[in-house]
């Protein structure tokens, strides 16, 4: 489990947890930040049906479009908004899930068995209230991720501030909360999926002695989060990097935006983006679990250390 089952090594505090969690999500961003912007890319292809009926999709497949941006915008269009991918981390993934544990218990009432439903409560609740801090940053992310220079040169922000400050002046304050609530709904179900998933796998995984509490446990339990996580949250996600992505009056609503997608595209626009959707979270999930369990039985050990030197 993320927290529960913890049998080999010391209990790690709250802080430890809070902010073990948002390094983890960076250093999860890092290793596939990547695949994740060819994600957007596909997902954003097709809003302009005229101009693909007349030019063709130019991205195809995933390291078919990564090929693509690096020959014709550089290796590092890959990386773009990094910098507010790495805020987003540390200000969402310390609450979405270094706060999992904690909520557990509060709903639980501290119990030692915890339900299905409890792990999908806390995992709902910590997703949500992650995305009101993390807002802005993920809007910001994606249309760094989006942007391609155009004809002149010219690039849509200049940098992470620029961004910031453009689409609060052009947009008003609340165009960096664009998309919170299709948001929301993909972060409670990014956050239930990945999260139950990976306490349940390595809760049985522990329980039948299939492996110990180590690497590959962690490994195999953070896979099996990430493809989970693909499968319910593909729809949403795709709204959601759509709407955000949008000019003002493109879309009424994100409800709207999906009756577009929907119209236009047909039923297999929602799972656009697949397969980097799926590389992505699946290595994803396991670079940030490991890294997070290695990180908190690392900085709890060394506590320990420092608290009784003899």
């Amino acid at each position: 489990m993320v927290g529960k089952l913890q049998t080999e090594g010391p209990t790690p505090t709250f802080a430890v947890k809070f902010l073990g969690a948002g390094a983890a999500g960076c250093i999860a961003d890092l290793v596939t930040y990547p695949l994740d912007t060819a994600k957007v890319r596909l997902q954003i292809q097709g809003e302009s049906r005229s101009s693909d009926a007349k030019k063709g999709h130019k991205y195809r497949g995933v390291f078919g479009t990564l090929a693509t941006m690096a020959k014709t915008e550089g290796p590092r269009s890959m990386y773009n908004g990094l910098v507010a991918g790495l805020q987003r981390q540390m200000s969402f993934a310390s609450v979405s899930i270094g706060l999992y544990d904690w909520m557990k218990q509060f709903y639980n009432g501290g119990s030692d068995h915890v339900t299905i439903s409890t792990r999908l409560l806390a995992g709902c609740t910590t997703g949500a209230l992650a995305v009101a801090f993390a807002q802005p940053t993920d809007v910001v992310k994606v249309r760094f991720q989006a942007q391609v220079r155009g004809a002149d040169g010219s690039k849509r922000y200049n940098g992470t501030m620029d961004a910031y400050k453009t689409i609060a002046r052009d947009e008003g304050v609340k165009g960096l909360w664009k998309g919170c609530m299709p948001n929301i709904a993909r972060n409670c179900i990014v956050n239930c999926a990945e999260l139950v998933t990976y306490d349940i796998i390595k809760e049985l995984i522990l329980k039948y002695d299939i492996m110990s509490d180590n690497l590959p446990c962690h490994f195999t339990a953070g896979f099996a989060a990430g493809f989970c996580t693909t499968v319910v949250a593909s729809p949403v996600d795709v709204v959601k990097t759509r709407f955000m992505n949008s000019a003002n009056g493109q879309y009424r609503g994100t409800l709207n935006c999906a009756f577009i997608m929907l119209k236009k595209e047909g039923p297999t626009a929602f799972y656009k983006g697949f397969v980097p959707a799926f590389l992505r979270l699946g290595s994803w999930n396991i670079v940030m679990f490991v890294s997070y369990e290695q990180i908190k039985r690392i900085v709890t050990r060394t506590q320990q250390s420092w608290e009784s030197p003899f």
